[in-house]
């Protein structure tokens, strides 16, 4: 066992037992302070009947052989060698698509603490379905993944990155600061080779895509995000005519969402069968690109590019939850010009239309994936105070995750009696979790046995606690909104279109 990062790293190929192993043998030297204790901490995760709902509850699982204090003591003065960790899970066998390209999906997911008044650096986070189903903002600590997605019919996720975003931090850039290391790592560790298909980052409306194709220019990676229902795009710029005077043209007509009349004939046009979604219907116009303004991200930006995308609306006959279904827009980056021509580059033609809009969908498995981290192995159980704890527990999950997506081809589908068989590839994380016990007895254990030792004193009976806990307020966007906040608007019925980027 080498105590220092070693950059060269090399997974043993062709055996899941030495996957799964030497993954268990690189996480503990990953683990850099109460290196046992958080070890077995992360196995008691994986071997507990059931959800998780007591943290101190895991020092009573057998594979835990330390008491609750070592729990708590590790998670509030144990050290993860974050970087090391993150060249693991890159060194990995890494999912792909169908067509062996390799599909990036990045979100955030929010661990909630509305009344955790002593944890510092909590952020006031955005949540839907509480109340009255409306958007409440609730304080907690917001956490941005990058995941690889896999094809088929399941729902596992390849967690490869996850940042804790801290008061004032903006999205755009510590997703670009994210993607980047993330395929930095891939390149290092072999998974993306001159001459390869370009990497797909996927992501959902909350994220500018403009304003990442643009930071990742120089990466070979295409952004596919999800575009607002009142948008407004923007055609390339027409040709001068002669004699006409004046500064030239940056943007031609208006490509408004909510105006069929302003849409034209599309450039592809596909009708595909589906199982679970009906008849999809997906149409594609080429060299579209948002008109982007000085403010806010652009505002330092000498001269606005020209983002070139092609734009794609879904349209589905029904949803599985029997909802009614909304066309689904999507901009997918094919170039960056700053003097655009009509036929400079060409769209994505009907087989690629149809990949794209099938990534997108697979980028729900991220969901998938969050609730197994807060209900099945207790993510948000613990009330840790101090952020880095959290951090640290955090990364203890994803480490657990990835055991289990590694003994994936070695369970067994030990299923509940009213619970219908499932092929070993088709098996879900929680049902492989039920037989990773049996997995972790012939895998490495490099953990220690603990050492006999006596609680502390702590504080002596009847005195009080001389050193309250400084109380934290919850970061806002702007301290003067807070103070005085303005009347609250009435929302219109029909909204004007938005016609920056």
């Amino acid at each position: 066992m080498i105590s220092v990062p070693d950059a060269g790293l090399v997974v043993p190929a062709g055996d899941f037992a030495g996957d799964l192993a030497w993954f268990r043998r690189e996480l503990h030297g990953c683990l850099t302070r109460r290196a046992d204790a958080l070890f077995e901490l992360a196995d008691a995760v994986l071997c507990a009947d059931g959800p998780v709902r007591s943290l101190p509850g895991l020092s009573l699982v057998a594979e835990h052989r330390r008491g609750h204090g070592a729990l708590y003591d590790a998670l509030a003065a144990g050290r993860v060698d974050i970087d090391r960790l993150r060249r693991v899970l890159a060194a990995l066998p890494l999912p792909r698509a169908a067509d062996s390209r390799i599909v990036l999906a990045v979100d955030v997911t929010c661990w909630l603490r509305p009344e955790a008044h002593t944890s510092p650096e909590r952020i006031l986070c955005h949540t839907s379905g509480r109340g009255n189903g409306e958007h409440v903002g609730v304080p907690g600590w917001p956490y941005s993944f990058v995941v690889a997605l896999e094809t088929g019919r399941t729902s596992w996720t390849a967690p490869l990155d996850a940042v804790r975003l801290t008061p004032g931090a903006d999205l755009a850039a510590v997703t670009a600061g994210q993607v980047r290391d993330v395929v930095t790592r891939l390149i290092d560790a072999g998974h993306w080779r001159t001459g390869d298909a370009d990497i797909w980052l996927v992501m959902d409306a909350g994220y500018d895509g403009a304003r990442l194709a643009w930071l990742l220019a120089d990466l070979p990676v295409r952004v596919l995000a999800r575009l607002r229902s009142d948008r407004v795009l923007h055609r390339p710029t027409p040709p001068k005519l002669p004699g006409v005077l004046g500064r030239p043209r940056r943007h031609g007509g208006e490509f408004i969402f909510g105006d069929p009349a302003s849409w034209d004939t599309p450039d592809v046009t596909t009708t595909t069968e589906t199982r679970l979604y009906g008849t999809a219907t997906a149409r594609a116009w080429h060299r579209l690109h948002p008109r982007l303004t000085r403010r806010a991200a652009w505002t330092d930006c000498p001269d606005l590019p020209i983002l070139h995308g092609t734009l794609i609306r879904l349209d589905v006959a029904r949803l599985p939850s029997g909802a009614t279904p909304k066309p689904v827009w999507l901009w997918w980056s094919t170039g960056i010009d700053d003097e655009p021509a009509p036929d400079t580059e060409p769209g994505p033609d009907t087989a690629t239309v149809d990949l794209l809009w099938q990534a997108f969908l697979r980028r729900f498995d991220i969901e998938h994936t969050f609730r197994l981290f807060k209900q099945t192995l207790g993510w948000t159980v613990p009330k840790l105070r101090d952020p880095h704890a959290a951090d640290r527990w955090t990364w203890l999950i994803i480490a657990a995750y990835t055991q289990l997506r590694l003994a994936r081809p070695l369970a067994r589908d030990l299923r509940r009696p009213w619970e219908r068989p499932a092929p070993p590839e088709r098996l879900t994380p929680a049902r492989v979790r039920r037989g990773f016990r049996h997995l972790r007895t012939n895998s490495a254990c490099p953990a220690r046995a603990p050492k006999p030792t006596r609680p502390g004193p702590g504080r002596p009976p009847g005195q009080p606690n001389r050193q309250p806990t400084r109380r934290h307020d919850v970061h806002t966007a702007t301290s003067s909104e807070a103070g005085n906040p303005k009347p609250r608007k009435k929302k219109s019925t029909n909204p004007r279109p938005r016609r920056t980027g």
